[in-house]
């Protein structure tokens, strides 16, 4: 259900950031829906993050009284059918509450003992794996698969190199000169401080077991030869120098929910028999009432995800899945989708064979056109060797090369793909849509508005509305 709010948000036009929590509630009623008063709070709150502009205008404001209106009345319908104590709707809507209580729960001191917790068995497994080392090494790359002659090559260079470090040269301003590992070689060779298990396990075998300042011989790796010495050796790195990045890290993985969830249950458990609910509720009570907007901003979650799944059950999904009503819907106004210019329903497909081009018409050949994709796929390709690439679709001039030299008869040349070098398109030229799938989608969106506004008038008919005017006009001043 979490994409349902997503969706819901995209209808409101909501930014769930731009919370202001300076004002004071203006607690007056500017209308009554469904007999549930409206504060001229959640009312300025709904429209300013609406409406990208900053002064409120006359016009502007009567037009979104009417869409803030059916807003309320198509989530009373929700509320009126019991939508709200679904089980699904309940887990979704804690899921966006709950962690509203996080900077109140849990503390910067809960932070520091969660890091601190983290660094400690960081530590631990790497002592138990021998600590880190911060070595430098000079790479010369020998790509895979190189030819013998190269791999010789890169290995007397190699040799060179080492010869001239036994013989005092600087291994900083060597690994600058000649090191062909970009990440390391700017830095005179040095790499961040590791544990076994970061490197190649041939690099571990030659560095690993050396100690601080010994330079080690040539070796290989798969991604070249090196050479390399033991800058130095530790236990671990202190905790102030990895703090920042746990820190990080704790936010960036959602601890501080883990840390949370694992308060509040203690928490419960101390209540005398309170429910993990009812100790949410009273915490989101304390928290309103030194934030006015957060009761705004959990309206707009709650209310959001319930005008989701009533408009979906309503409206969207009845209309996706109901063909009767949209093929009903495209014969009575089919004129209203007639094209401006001619389109090419078809396949537009490359293949390797010269025998394949018959073999894919054959094959489509009297199908229903939404079932062509699959009898190729099943046909051409049902195995590790492919043998043919289709573009399916509905096109219009300019919209494939292939289309436009074969059917448009435009001068141009077709893209040409090397392993499938033999070009052909299928299908037939339509002047105008001939089935609903021609234009499935423009006919279910607008099937879909019209049972919205069937919709929302019937919401009218059934609940109340009353719009306080004189409280209204103070708002558009």
């Amino acid at each position: 259900m979490k994409h349902f709010f997503h969706r819901a948000l995209l209808l409101l036009g909501v930014s769930l950031l731009s919370m202001s929590s300076t004002a004071q509630p203006d607690n007056r009623t500017v209308m009554t829906i469904a007999g549930e008063p409206v504060s001229v709070s959640e009312f300025l709150y709904s429209y300013k993050k609406n409406n990208t502009e900053s002064v409120i205008d006359k016009k502007e404001l009567k037009e979104y009284v009417e869409l803030f209106v059916n807003y309320k009345l198509k989530v009373r319908a929700a509320l009126d059918a019991h939508l709200d104590t679904l089980q699904s709707f309940r887990e979704e809507y804690a899921s966006y509450r709950d962690p509203q209580l996080i900077p109140v729960v849990v503390n910067d001191s809960d932070v520091e003992a969660e890091a601190k917790k983290i660094y400690e068995d960081a530590k631990l497994r790497t002592i138990l794996k021998g600590g880190l080392i911060k070595a430098a090494h000079i790479m010369i790359r020998v790509p895979q698969q190189a030819p013998n002659s190269e791999a010789e090559r890169a290995k007397q260079r190699i040799d060179s190199i080492y010869a001239a470090l036994q013989g005092g040269a600087s291994f900083e301003a060597l690994a600058r000169q000649y090191s062909q590992d970009p990440g390391s070689a700017s830095k005179g060779g040095e790499l961040p401080w590791a544990e076994s298990g970061q490197f190649f396990k041939e690099f571990e075998q030659a560095v690993f077991s050396q100690k601080a300042g010994e330079l080690i011989a040539p070796f290989q790796t798969p991604a070249g030869w090196h050479v390399a010495k033991v800058l130095e050796r530790c236990d671990f790195l202190p905790y102030d120098t990895l703090r920042e990045n746990i820190i990080k890290y704790i936010d960036r993985a959602g601890i501080k929910e883990q840390i949370f969830k694992q308060k509040v249950d203690e928490q419960v458990k101390e209540s005398n028999g309170k429910s993990r609910e009812e100790f949410i509720q009273e915490r989101i009570a304390e928290m309103k009432q030194k934030d006015p907007d957060l009761e705004n901003l959990l309206r707009e979650y709650h209310d959001g995800l319930l005008l989701f799944e009533i408009s979906n059950r309503e409206v969207w999904e009845a209309v996706e899945k109901d063909e009767t009503a949209l093929a009903n819907y495209f014969a009575k106004n089919k004129k209203k989708y007639q094209w401006d210019e001619p389109r090419f329903k078809g396949i537009s497909y490359q293949v390797k064979d010269k025998k394949d081009v018959k073999a894919v018409k054959k094959a489509v050949k009297g199908l229903p056109f939404d079932q062509w994709n699959e009898k190729l796929r099943t046909t051409f390709n049902n195995d590790s060797i492919l043998r043919i690439r289709v573009k399916k679709g509905l096109f219009k001039k300019g919209e494939d090369s292939l289309v436009d030299r074969e059917i448009f008869k435009v001068k141009k040349n077709a893209e040409i793909n090397p392993e499938f070098p033999i070009n052909a398109v299928y299908g037939k030229l339509l002047k105008g849509p001939q089935t609903l799938s021609d234009v499935r989608k423009l006919v279910v969106a607008d099937l879909q508005e019209e049972l919205e506004k069937q919709w929302v008038a019937r919401l009218r008919q059934k609940y109340s509305v009353e719009i306080n005017e004189e409280v209204l006009a103070t708002l558009e001043k």
